[in-house]
């Protein structure tokens, strides 16, 4: 029987499934800015440097629900430390790629423990604690991911410049170890002993939902028109602005500061004024600063584009992750409180295939065009989840209609 922690603090282990939700966080979204020096390292292009964005998101898109369900009869501490302890390893895998291809071997394996591991913390992190404390829980540890964006993903960035690539992989396999370590000295044995988990089937029931599969695809565009610039976001700034090494670091720490202060002003807005209120505002609001980016690009000087840029960033990065628990909390309201775990499940999935297919738009834009025309690629997918959030909103039936005759 799982037991139920009842004092006022959260409990130990919730602390500790965040610790290696911040491992995942800062492994998940560090690779980005070192992609320039990684390319010259493997003798590849930039471009093809990028698919290691594109197949580790695809892989945890698509790999993620159905691991979950198949590995439900489980053991939750057996799971979660088996999991982390394979992400520890992966990482060491892609410190000693040889190649190219070994690394992309590596980056797979880490997209799947990281899609098995995410899901069973926060699902422990729900039901170790009472229901009045259990959004709390699963914050925190979601929180870790949040934490490896403002510090994690900046701090790798620099380590890479500095020492190299190799080494933002083995300081990463060194935390997911400090993580393997406190779950196994942390959990206790029979800790998740009888969790529900869902059957695949039921989660496809669920995403077949017309306007829940609606809202997902939003989620999907959102994070498509974010990762076509996120993924090259070091060659843009070179190009554009004349950053590079350590300055992109800094950027990326910005970026990171700002992300961080949107999850919070997100989530504070849409206690006060409902999802929908903060859902549109901020996926224009990313749009607007995709399309200032490329405005940049086009008619100013590095010099001169060089501030335009970085509020750009800054208004990105707030408003882009102020749109993510909005969004969820929509997708809850929509689903209903008792498949939330589910549908959130399910959001994170279409959130990483995004990325996934951001990542290979991006890559398509700087083999067909140039990098200043990553911002306009990505302001279109901004734009189009905005018309997508409208027609729910405003023909629920109609999107009801639509979303069942493509089934």
């Amino acid at each position: 029987m799982t037991p139920t922690y009842t004092t006022s603090s959260l409990p130990a282990p919730v602390y500790w499934l965040a610790l290696g939700a911040f491992a995942i966080g800062t492994e998940g979204f560090m690779i980005s800015p070192l992609l320039p020096g990684l390319a010259t390292d493997l003798s590849v292009t930039i471009e093809t440097a990028g698919q290691l964005v594109t197949v580790f998101a695809l892989a945890y898109g698509l790999s993620s629900p159905v691991l979950t369900a198949l590995s439900g009869s489980m053991n939750r501490r057996t799971l979660l430390l088996a999991s982390m302890i394979a992400f520890a390893l992966s990482n060491l895998l892609a410190f000693a790629a040889p190649s190219f291809w070994a690394l992309m071997g590596a980056r797979v394996l880490l997209a799947l423990s990281a899609g098995l591991y995410v899901p069973g913390a926060n699902a422990l992190a729900s039901v170790i604690v009472p229901p009045e404390r259990r959004g709390r829980a699963i914050a925190v540890v979601n929180g870790g991911i949040t934490i490896a964006i403002a510090l994690g993903v900046p701090l790798g960035a620099v380590i890479g410049h500095a020492l190299g690539w190799r080494m933002t992989f083995a300081g990463v396999a060194g935390l997911a170890a400090l993580a393997v370590a406190g779950l196994f000295i942390g959990l206790p044995r029979d800790i998740g002993a009888g969790i529900p988990v869902a059957t695949l089937r039921e989660r496809i029931a669920i995403a077949r939902k017309p306007v829940v599969l609606a809202t997902l695809l939003t989620t999907t565009l959102w994070a498509t028109g974010a990762y076509t610039v996120y993924t090259y976001l070091s060659p843009f700034l070179a190009e554009i602005t004349g950053l590079a090494g350590a300055q992109v670091g800094m950027v990326m720490f910005m970026w990171g500061l700002a992300a961080a202060i949107g999850v919070v002003s997100g989530g504070t807005a849409n206690d006060r004024f409902g999802p929908l209120a903060v859902i549109v505002p901020t996926i224009a609001l990313s749009g607007l600063a995709f399309a200032i980016l490329s405005i940049s690009a086009r008619f100013l000087s590095p010099g001169a584009a060089l501030v335009p840029v970085i509020a750009a960033i800054a208004l990105w990065g707030v408003a882009h992750w102020a749109f993510y628990p909005a969004q969820q909390a929509r997708l809850i309201d929509i689903a209903g409180v008792k498949v939330a775990s589910i549908v959130l499940s399910l959001n994170a999935s279409f959130m990483y295939i995004g990325f996934s297919i951001g990542a290979a738009l991006g890559a398509l834009t700087l083999a067909h065009a140039s990098v200043g025309s990553l911002g306009w690629v990505a302001a279109v997918c901004e734009l189009a989840a905005v018309l997508l959030t409208v027609a729910i909103i405003a023909r629920p039936a109609r999107v009801n209609a639509a979303c069942t005759a493509v089934e």
